[in-house]
This record gives structure tokens, sequence and C-alpha cells, in this order.
């Protein structure tokens, strides 16, 4: 398969670290990097993209609500107009920085709670979906397979990179378990490696219940701030060249789809 190995980085909040971006960048094909709302900040975000050039990771903006105090996964409502001027707000952020240091942001991949409710509500996924096509309609909507966002997406103008998660559990009808819930994080490097692998023999979800989802999907996603996260990234990239698989960034991988 042609896939693509992603993470949510520059995720550090001034002198709170989150994660080891540094080893990551150097395992996976894509960043979503964070945008100062949920977390980071102008000088995260520009460490990790002058990082990502460094590595020659492509980069996206990884927007989400406006609660650093909850990372951004607390549910929040917002009308249409404020939630659209946050997402782009956020977009123009990271592709500003970008552009200050040589490198163009390829792709969006919202964020926490923000996602989470996009991939659940049409109307929201339409807002998201439309934010950031007002903003840029050449960039990549990167969102989690058989949700509304992926469906909004899918139907507007925006290329739409399909994504399933090395490290969470889901559920009979392929959302993520809660994880307020036992087991919706997969607690370590082997559990991901086997999920990720059962997943690409079955060419879909295998939910939490052994059940297989039949989907499409480009992109598999390890959460930077989980404490195996390099690890992971690490075994999931060695196992995934070993079996033939080709690795590229997003861009390279959907101009080949």
């Amino acid at each position: 398969m042609l896939l693509n190995l992603n993470a949510d980085l520059g995720e550090s909040f001034g002198p709170w670290p989150m994660g080891d971006d540094q080893r990551l960048l150097q395992l996976v094909d894509s960043a979503n990097v964070a945008c100062g709302f949920h977390a980071g900040d102008p000088l995260v975000m520009s460490r990790t993209i002058r990082a990502a050039l460094a590595a020659g990771v492509s980069i996206g903006a990884h927007p989400g609500f406006a609660d650093l105090q909850g990372f951004g996964r607390r549910p929040m409502t917002l009308p249409a107009d404020e939630l659209r001027a946050l997402i782009q707000y956020q977009l123009a952020a990271l592709d500003g920085v970008s552009r200050s240091m040589g490198l163009t942001m390829s792709h969006v991949k919202p964020h926490g709670a923000l996602n989470n409710m996009a991939c659940e509500d049409r109307d929201m996924a339409d807002i998201v979906v439309q934010a950031v096509s007002d903003y840029d309609n050449t960039l990549i909507l990167l969102a989690p397979v058989m949700s509304q966002l992926a469906a909004a997406a899918t139907e507007s103008s925006l290329t739409t990179a399909l994504e399933i998660f090395a490290d969470r559990a889901y559920t009979s009808t392929g959302a993520l378990v809660s994880r307020r819930k036992p087991g919706a994080v997969l607690e370590s490097a082997e559990d991901c490696i086997s999920h990720v692998k059962a997943m690409i023999e079955a060419q879909g979800i295998v939910t939490e219940d052994g059940t297989v989802l039949s989907t499409e999907f480009h992109s598999i996603c390890v959460h930077g701030d989980n404490a195996h996260a390099v690890d992971t990234a690490q075994r999931i990239r060695t196992e995934l060249l070993d079996q033939g698989h080709e690795l590229l960034s997003l861009p390279s991988l959907m101009q080949r789809h």
C-alpha cells in the first residue's frame, strides 16, 4: 500500500514540554502542528516548523478549541461564524510562520474535541470544511475514516486523506472509543503495531469487539503525547517498510491516488 505516517506535534507550551518532537520528526512523513489554541505557542510553532523542514516532513495545521487547560479535549458549542473564524485564525497563524521559513503548509487536521464533534455532527463538519476551503481550497483535509467530517470533505472541493489511529480503539460504529473508558488508548507499542497490522490486513477498521468495518485509508496517526509514541512510530515504520509498503508525505501520497 501507499501510506502516510503522521503525528500531532508542536504541543509543548512555554517551558512545559509535551512529547519528543525531534525524534518523532525522524520517523513520520507528515506533522500536524498545534496552532496555539489547545497547545503550542509562537516559539514552539517556529521551532517545530524549522525541525520539520530539516527532516523533510510535510506540515499541516492542527487547530483546536481555545482550551489550553483542557488540551482541547473538552467539547464546546460555538456559533457557526465564531467556529469558522477560530479555525481560520489558526490556519493563518501556522501558514504565516511556515511561509516565513520557506515551508508551505499542505494540510489541515482538526484536534481533539473539535475533531471528534465534527466527526459526529454533519452540520459542524460542513462548517469546518467550508472554513478550510474558504481559506485555501488546495489544502488536504486529514479526516478520520467513516466520519461525517470525511464525508463532508469528500463532497467538497478539498482533497481528503482518510486517517486511522494506531493507538486508539474503535467502537462498532467506527468512532473512537471515548478516552474516559478503559482501553480507549492502547497502552503499548506492541498493541499499536498489532492494531495497525490487523487493519491493513482487513483493509478496514478493526473494532474493540473484533468486527471489521471495510474502508479505504491513507494515513496512520501516532499521537505524539503518548509515553510510547517514539517507540510505536519507529516500530510501525520498520514493520510497514519490511512488509513492502511505501511511506510518503501527504502531498506526495495524494498526488498518486
